[in-house]
């Protein structure tokens, strides 16, 4: 944030001899003036953390402030440790640009001292609107140009690449990674959706090394390095994405991330984005996967989470399938069957895993021979049932 807009809150504070804050729409702390002995638990938390954690955003946007029209008061929870608070939401030409907040436990503001309150909350709005054209104007040319970096179009890429490069917008580096945070919502505001967006980027620092595009439904983050991140680094900062939205959306919104594999640099960004974008899809499509998929880590998926939907017609590998499900004791099959392939049709582990006699494992694989009418030997016939076991796991339809 500007110096201008913390002056502004720095000066309310002093006038009302109270603490004051301003956070973005997704109450992620921007900027404080000190304290004058009115904090809580919250606040506390807040100025040293940065954020008010996940329950108390989610409390806090439970009350709808961003409807609101004017400056209102958010009851308090003890649970919490959270005071009422005068808030104020901060508007400029349609757009919520964040929330003002003052402490307000005793319900002691007069009239006079929230009308200055609400005059500075024009104020910062204002400042924050200016300064947020400003840097709107400078992400639009970066982003822009990511879009080319990372479309299907050779030529196009190559003309991006030189004109991040050659402008100074970004620095390449022997590493790229991209990962999409994607977002669907029926019950949020497009405002909202993009708060979303915004905040889950909080923890990112725009740098010579990362830039990012929020679209509509999609965030695409861009990082350079000079070696490959970790697994568990690249898993970590998804998960902490979607826990950063989840409290900002509506309960029937979806939120999946999808996490490219290394490449090198600039010049092959486009392949992991577009690894990132099937892996964002098996994702959605995969409950196992709780919401983030990861290109390294999908195996066979990552080739079958290319396909279409329509892509199926094949009787081969629908067929045993759909006679197993409509067998009584069906679910049970498959289940052996998915385990006897998953370990290359061995019956010792097989029956390990299952804490099955192997007795009781050959009869269950007769079962399902007499049931499908295939020959379980046979590399080909594995191959295709396996294939449909986890084309079922994607959401296509094989029964």
């Amino acid at each position: 944030m500007s110096g201008e807009l913390q002056s502004i809150v720095d000066e309310l504070a002093e006038q009302l001899g109270r603490s004051v804050v301003i956070d973005d729409p997704g109450i992620r702390l921007l900027c404080a003036s000190r304290h004058y002995g009115d904090e809580d638990p919250v606040r506390v938390h807040t100025v040293l953390q940065r954020t008010a954690g996940s329950e108390t955003i989610a409390y806090v946007l439970g009350q709808s402030p961003d409807r609101w029209p004017g400056s209102g008061m958010l009851a308090g929870s003890e649970t919490l440790g959270l005071l009422p608070r005068l808030c104020v939401p901060l508007r400029e030409q349609g757009l919520l640009l964040g929330y003002l907040m003052i402490i307000d436990g005793a319900r002691t503001l007069t009239p006079d001292e929230v009308g200055a309150i609400e005059r500075c909350g024009r104020a910062a709005a204002a400042q924050m609107y200016a300064d947020r054209v400003s840097e709107d104007a400078e992400r639009a040319v970066v982003a822009s140009a990511l879009r080319g970096l990372l479309g299907r179009d050779a030529v196009t890429r190559t003309a991006a690449r030189h004109r991040l490069v050659h402008e100074r917008l970004l620095r390449d580096a022997p590493s790229a990674v991209v990962t999409v945070l994607e977002i669907e919502s029926v019950g949020d505001t497009a405002g909202r959706v993009e708060m979303a967006h915004r905040t889950a980027l909080g923890a990112f620092v725009e740098s010579t090394t990362v830039r990012f595009v929020v679209d509509a439904e999609r965030t695409t983050l861009l990082q350079l390095r000079p070696q490959p991140a970790t697994g568990d680094e690249l898993r970590a900062q998804a998960v902490r994405m979607l826990e950063t939205v989840g409290p900002l959306l509506a309960p029937s919104a979806t939120a999946v991330v999808g996490v490219g594999g290394h490449v090198a640099g600039l010049g092959d960004a486009w392949v992991s984005h577009r690894q990132a974008e099937l892996a964002a899809r098996a994702a959605r499509r995969v409950p196992g996967l709780a919401g983030v998929g990861v290109w390294a880590e999908l195996g066979e998926l990552a080739v079958l989470a290319q396909l279409s939907d329509d892509a199926l017609a094949a009787p081969a590998v629908t067929g045993p399938l759909r006679a197993l499900a409509d067998h009584d004791g069906g679910a049970r099959l498959r289940e052996t069957l998915r385990c006897f392939l998953d370990n290359g049709g061995s019956v010792p582990r097989t029956a390990a895993a299952l804490h099955l006699h192997r007795t009781s494992l050959y009869y269950r694989l007769g079962q399902i021979r007499d049931i499908t009418g295939v020959d379980l030997d046979d590399g080909h016939t594995r191959l295709l049932l396996h294939l449909g076991l986890r084309l079922a796991d994607l959401g296509f339809p094989t029964e």
